[in-house]
């Protein structure tokens, strides 16, 4: 209660709404499987088109595992599938399993100056898509060094703190290589800068100030990084000023091993740095150092090409600043190799590991996920990867039942005859869990040529499609599979009376209805849990109900507690009612909440436990509809 102690008016503010639930998406997914490139430890990013998944994890070419060679790109074929059929939001893991390789790609840049260091050009993440050709400009501004009238003291027009700046004349005679820093030179009474290089001190260091003669020349200097490859799309940065701590975009900042920023480890697919690479590199020194071997000449023959005439011989120096110059830029063009798809991902690689977020445990942080799949898990499920197959299905299934209010969409394997199949089915157990068969056929963009893709990418697309447009209590199936061309077997009805009692949804073609999603059952033997939409619906209920009266915890346990929690749930229900979801005529036929003294005992409320006991009637899925047709005689009325 709010304190009244001395006369006055008080005004405050109090609330006479009830509280209220929101109903949780339930058409985000999330899809973990092997990539072209990409981080695959870390939280994972919101993806909201195909578009943004090229440009993390690379294309739709196909994988070329050490072990296994060639193999379809199942994981981009079904994010494409997933947005194709409607999906907006999906999460994915990648998983890598290192081959013998090391798989990431990389390129050496030899230097033979005295003193210097090789500099490491390095792929951010394994994969063969880091094979890409890579160029770097260093390029040199305009002559920055002035003297203003009836002055005696030079300027640096325009310079910033952490510039590099090439100072050449004066002494030593240069060309060198500085950083600036901001000084007050109390002796003269005016802002300056340092001219810092790794190893001084700034007590030895000259200032700006003092720098004089016709012959001296201060040019800041830059660097532009281009990186191209077959597997990913151009990118170019520009003007990165070599000082990691200078305010706009730097070298050894934007491509370091170990970013600040997220989307540094997500968009820049590249690692510049010292060789060997220093994951912490020193602010004070690397920067310059790495610039200064990248300007020395190379004597290495198998060093890339080196525009020698230009920084190195003079052509840097210009005229008086009053004069325009164009300095020739330092260009290195190279093409990194050594990057390797690695391994195919096994069991290990999907289950994950907890401390650095990869595999499934990546997804257990989001909360928004209500569809997990694993597209191209079971392809070869039956050559000789059986156990493997049933041991990652069954890593996906487990998962979505420890995190409660999700649903695995799971393949078929490829090349499964009806029988296999059923043989297959007949493994698990889950209300979880879905599975389709058979795989779809759809034109590759690459090859241009018909290929068969899993086709929980589809199915997750087609779920995240029906949510949005007719609700999650609606059976995502009777639905177009945007995209198929075809299936991988044609099924026809006798052969889906065999397996749709057994959990298994068909994909069947329709002559005048194309390809459709034709079942909507779980893997459970438990017939109160058998539809898909009942499973997903509860799933939503109870996701909602949660995050909506989070504010009753720590609350007194009494009456006043008891009634707003009933009036919460029941305005939330009512309008599920109203809006056609719940079956009844009337509220009181489609549900009931209960949170009294008939709900809990007295060892409950020692125990401090608020029981609210919630009943619903559910729809089903009309997966038969029967029409009984009869002849009538006619009958006359008199």
């Amino acid at each position: 209660m709010p304190e009244y102690l001395a006369p006055g008016v008080y005004v405050e503010e109090t609330s006479f709404r009830q509280k209220t639930i929101e109903g949780v998406s339930t058409s985000t997914a999330g899809f973990i499987g092997p990539a072209r490139f990409g981080p695959s430890t870390g939280e994972p990013e919101l993806l909201t088109s195909f578009f943004e998944f090229e440009r993390i994890y690379g294309g739709l070419d196909p994988l070329d595992w050490e072990d296994h060679g060639d193999t379809p790109n199942d994981l981009a074929h079904a994010v494409r599938g997933f947005f194709e059929n409607g999906g907006r939001r999906l999460y994915v893991v990648r998983t890598y399993e290192d081959g013998a390789t090391g798989g990431f790609a990389s390129y050496v840049i030899t230097t033979g100056v005295s003193g210097g260091i090789d500099v490491l050009v390095r792929a951010r993440h394994p994969g063969a898509a880091g094979n890409i050709g890579v160029t770097i400009d260093v390029k040199a501004g305009q002559n920055i060094l002035t003297t203003p009238t009836g002055s005696t003291h030079a300027v640096l027009s325009g310079a910033r703190q952490y510039d590099v700046v090439l100072v050449s004349g004066g002494s030593p005679p240069g060309p060198n290589l500085y950083w600036l820093e901001e000084h007050f030179d109390a002796a003269n009474q005016l802002d300056t800068y340092r001219l810092r290089r790794p190893g001084d001190t700034p007590a030895t260091a000259p200032l700006a100030s003092e720098l004089t003669g016709v012959d001296v020349h201060v040019i800041t200097v830059a660097v532009t990084v281009d990186a191209m490859g077959r597997f990913m799309d151009a990118r170019t940065w520009e003007e990165l000023n070599p000082d990691p701590r200078h305010r706009d975009e730097a070298l050894l900042t934007v491509f370091a091993a170990e970013p600040r920023r997220r989307a540094t480890e997500l968009y820049v697919p590249i690692i510049v740095g010292p060789d060997p690479l220093d994951t912490t590199p020193s602010p004070l020194a690397d920067g310059v150092t790495v610039l200064e071997s990248l300007l020395a000449e190379l004597v290495a023959s198998t060093s890339p090409a080196v525009d020698t005439a230009g920084l190195l011989e003079g052509n840097l120096v210009p005229p008086p600043a009053s004069t325009p110059v164009t300095p020739r830029p330092v260009q290195f063009q190279f093409l990194m190799t050594g990057g390797s798809d690695g391994n195919r991902p096994g069991v290990s690689a999907y289950e994950g590991d907890e401390d650095d977020k990869s595999g499934l445990f990546a997804f257990e942080d989001i909360d928004d996920i209500s569809i997990v799949a694993a597209p191209g898990s079971t392809r070869a499920g039956l050559n000789g990867r059986q156990a493997e197959t049933a041991s990652i299905q069954q890593l996906v299934i487990s998962h979505c039942e420890r995190m409660r209010y999700r649903i695995a969409v799971l393949d078929a394997p490829d090349e499964a005859l009806v029988s296999d199949i059923r043989s297959y089915r007949a493994q698990m157990d889950s209300k979880h869990a879905a599975i389709y068969y058979p795989w779809v056929t759809i034109v590759d963009p690459v090859s241009e040529e018909e290929m068969n893709t899993p086709p929980s990418g589809f199915v997750s697309g087609i779920y995240a499609r029906n949510d949005i447009e007719r609700g999650v209590h609606k059976a995502p199936a009777n639905e177009v599979v945007r995209l198929a061309i075809g299936f991988e077997y044609l099924l026809n009805k006798a052969q889906q009376d065999v397996l749709n009692p057994e959990g298994v949804n068909c994909l069947r073609f329709f002559e005048g209805r194309g390809h459709r999603v034709w079942g909507a059952r779980t893997i459970t033997f438990d017939g109160e849990w058998k539809y898909v939409p009942l499973r997903r619906y509860f799933a939503f209920l109870e996701h909602s109900i949660d995050k909506g009266t989070q504010w009753a915890v720590f609350e007194p346990n009494g009456r006043i507690l008891w009634s707003k929690v009933r009036r919460t749930v029941e305005d939330f229900l009512f309008n599920e009612w109203k809006s056609g979801h719940l079956m009844g005529e009337t509220p009181e036929e489609a549900y009931f909440v209960k949170c009294d003294r008939t709900t809990m005992t007295q060892s409950d409320f020692d125990n401090g436990r608020m029981i609210c006991v919630i009943g619903v009637a559910p729809l089903r899925p009309a997966e038969f509809v029967i029409f009984r047709i009869g002849q009538k005689t006619l009958e006359s009325r008199g």
